[in-house]
């Protein structure tokens, strides 16, 4: 089989561009040939007999609608051109404006354009510089486009992958058929992710208290770290410590305000996620919307308990035995009663991260790729 994938990049260390290169990888294992249509591709890949890169280069062009324009114009002008040397073409999204036989869906941006005008734009979090942030008009554009491109994109393909089963309702919403979506949820490097035993002042964090960690975008209200911090104004023996960029973020003001500046800890974006999550006791995320969230699973990988929200598509792989998952993510009261149980149980919460990071065991990426595989190969009979 010749396969074709359209992503802007085929890394390990990107998101979309990690499930690329792993589903890469295990289609060059079975013996097929790989056409990769992306801006920036892993070398090994590179290297492969087996790859063929079609070079896209965008970053000439000075925003990331533009850039993702002029990618999705030249992608489909390649495809029209060459179509017959390509058995099938796997695409994300509203990422080209050809058609792909499968489209992997990440996020549903008007599943997010729907849920923000109501339950994150009422909430209390929205800060005079994050509600800037939201909606500005660049971000309003780019999102109410991308809803309205990747519909038709979605009618368009014969299968649609959901990364998760929140994914796969809010395909569903918006009009594709059940029978046309499938669900294949994301992996972890197990090796990366492991559990450990770091020594905090690695990172200027105080040893002995129980310390819980938070990972994600601090710059907008959808990871939803102001109701985290609300929480723990309840949970006094707790320290938080918080993994993202500060510039731009409400929430060093607003710990502040809440009197919480002795026990939480900016760090600032992090590449040692891997060793800060070694430094832990437990990972909390309660995100307002988020359609998979890779650090959920990579925390479990971790050992690590993990509080989210039913709004998190990873919480499908959460049970009682390994996690919290709260019913409503903006629910203070109960957020602080799940922060207390773990801070206050280190049984409990050793128990957990062992059950845990079973679960994460059956979630390789190496597994995640052979189901894609064995989609592809299904579909190419």
């Amino acid at each position: 089989m010749r396969l074709g994938i359209v992503t802007h990049n085929v890394i390990k260390g990107d998101g979309q561009g990690r499930v690329n290169y792993e589903i890469a990888q295990e289609a060059i294992r079975r013996g097929h040939r790989v056409i990769l249509l992306a801006s920036q591709v892993a070398p090994e890949l590179q290297q492969s007999e087996q790859v063929n890169w079609v070079a896209i280069s965008v970053k000439q062009w000075p925003t990331e609608l533009l850039r993702n324009l002029i990618f999705a114009f030249i992608s489909a002008n390649w495809l029209h051109k060459h179509r017959s040397q390509v058995d099938l073409v796997k695409i994300n999204g509203a990422i080209t404006h050809a058609s792909g036989d499968v489209n992997a869906v990440h996020f549903v941006h008007s599943s997010w354009l729907n849920f923000s005008s109501s339950k994150a734009q009422s909430n209390s979090a929205k800060t005079t510089r994050s509600r800037r942030i939201f909606y500005n008009f660049y971000q309003w554009l780019y999102t109410v486009l991308n809803a309205r491109w990747e519909k038709k994109a979605f009618r368009r393909a014969r299968v649609v992958v959901a990364v998760s089963s929140r994914v796969a309702e809010d395909l569903q919403a918006i009009g594709v058929a059940p029978e046309r979506i499938r669900v294949i949820v994301n992996g972890v490097d197990l090796q990366e992710f492991s559990p450990g035993n770091n020594q905090r002042s690695r990172w200027g964090l105080p040893a002995g208290v129980p310390l819980a960690l938070f990972a994600g975008d601090i710059r907008i209200s959808r990871k939803n770290l102001d109701t985290v911090l609300k929480a723990l104004v309840n949970v006094p023996d707790l320290h938080l410590a918080v993994a993202g960029i500060t510039e731009g973020s409400p929430y060093l003001q607003l710990a502040q305000s809440l009197g919480l500046d002795e026990r939480v800890h900016f760090l600032g974006l992090r590449r040692d996620v891997p060793e800060l999550m070694k430094a832990v006791d437990f990972f909390v995320f309660p995100s307002r919307y988020e359609p998979f969230g890779l650090v959920v699973i990579e925390a479990m990988a971790s050992g690590l308990p993990v509080i989210t929200a039913s709004s998190t598509g990873a919480a499908d792989l959460l049970t009682p035995e390994s996690g919290i998952v709260l019913a409503d993510s903006d629910d203070v009261e109960a957020l602080a009663q799940a922060l207390s149980l773990l801070a206050s149980d280190r049984t409990l919460r050793e128990q957990m991260g062992q059950v845990a990071r079973t679960i994460a065991e059956q979630h390789s990426w190496t597994n995640m790729a052979q189901r894609y595989i064995d989609l592809f190969e299904e579909l190419h009979q």
